[in-house]
């Protein structure tokens, strides 16, 4: 259900723009260039940008760095090394304290133009605003067709609906980045843990574009972990899946073996390859499962620059 339209009485409402950076240092300077031409066109709203350097071993922690020293509504976050790109926005969320927070990445595929027009639906109501791609151009044919099963195949097993072809590009209100900055998930899977708080989400379809300049962080390697985060943190298809195979496995063994009257029939090579792979997916959850209670964090802050200004501290907000 949509909430009433937004209303700030005694200040200016403020938005953080929170943008993860691994070895950006290409583009970084342009991506700043065009958050700040977007940004200016935002009447009665504050700005502030957060760039999260996740361990880079280039130069873009030197120029987050530079930026933030020469604005004041610039803060950086430095990660003590390369944790992942989901770590990366969460450690943005609990940096942010604005109204409403956007995330989007450094790499410009996703146009900062489109913050004006989430912003508005922001203004009417609505808590989440997502940015759904309707074509990805610079990306291979393996990638787009990859993406789109991935996404509704999620959504059918999952546990609760999702958001179709939508990345992490999306604007969050204030309560919702607060709630998922509280996760203490370690392989936590921002998209689907939006969509599992429930608040009324609405989208804005765009064209994404291709990368201004270096190469996608996002390697095979890297796609397929963000998947297995993806499965196992919203569905419990997987776990219900020994069960399944095992079940189809025992009705064929006897059914083999009634036909051909043969009892040694039920011990087949198919048993051994059910067992496999039932210990196989308990593995996975078991590895999951050991992750959370080591209680490590998701991430750890080496350095920040610039301080949240007075007009963000959390007893000084007008509750909504």
């Amino acid at each position: 259900m949509l909430l009433e339209k937004r209303v700030f009485e005694h200040r200016r409402p403020i938005l953080s723009v929170v943008v993860p950076c691994y070895n950006e240092v290409e583009v970084l300077t342009h991506t700043r260039a065009r958050l700040d031409r977007v940004l200016k066109e935002l009447v009665g709203v504050e700005c502030e940008q957060i760039y999260v350097d996740d361990g880079s071993t280039d130069g873009t922690w030197q120029v987050i760095d530079r930026l933030a020293r020469q604005s004041d509504s610039v803060r950086a976050v430095k990660l003590s090394r390369n944790f992942g790109h989901q770590s990366a926005c969460l450690a943005g969320l609990r940096e942010a304290s604005g109204d409403a927070v956007v995330l989007i990445d450094a790499d410009l595929q996703d146009p900062p133009e489109l913050i004006p027009e989430m912003v508005a639906l922001w203004w009417d109501g609505w808590s989440v605003v997502s940015a759904r791609r309707r074509s990805r151009a610079g990306e291979t044919l393996f990638k787009k067709a990859s993406a789109y099963v991935f996404y509704r195949t999620l959504n059918l097993v999952s546990d609760h609906p999702l958001a179709l072809d939508t990345g992490d590009f999306r604007l969050l209100d204030r309560e919702v980045a607060a709630l998922l900055g509280e996760t203490t998930d370690k392989n936590a899977y921002l998209r689907g843990a939006v969509s599992w708080l429930g608040f009324p989400e609405t989208g804005v379809a765009y064209d994404r574009e291709s990368r201004h300049a270096g190469e996608s962080k996002y390697t095979l390697r890297k796609m397929l972990e963000l998947s297995r985060r993806g499965l196992l943190a919203h569905s419990s298809v997987p776990l219900r899946l020994p069960a399944y195979l095992g079940t189809i496995a025992l009705a064929g063994g006897l059914a083999r073996a009634a036909v051909r009257r043969d009892v040694r029939l039920l011990a087949g090579p198919g048993a051994f390859g059910a067992q496999a792979l039932a210990l196989g997916i308990v593995g996975e959850y078991l590895q999951t499962v050991l992750r959370q209670v080591q209680a490590r964090p998701a991430y750890i802050v080496e350095r920040r620059i610039g301080a949240t200004a007075p007009c963000l501290r959390a007893e000084e907000r007008v509750a909504l």
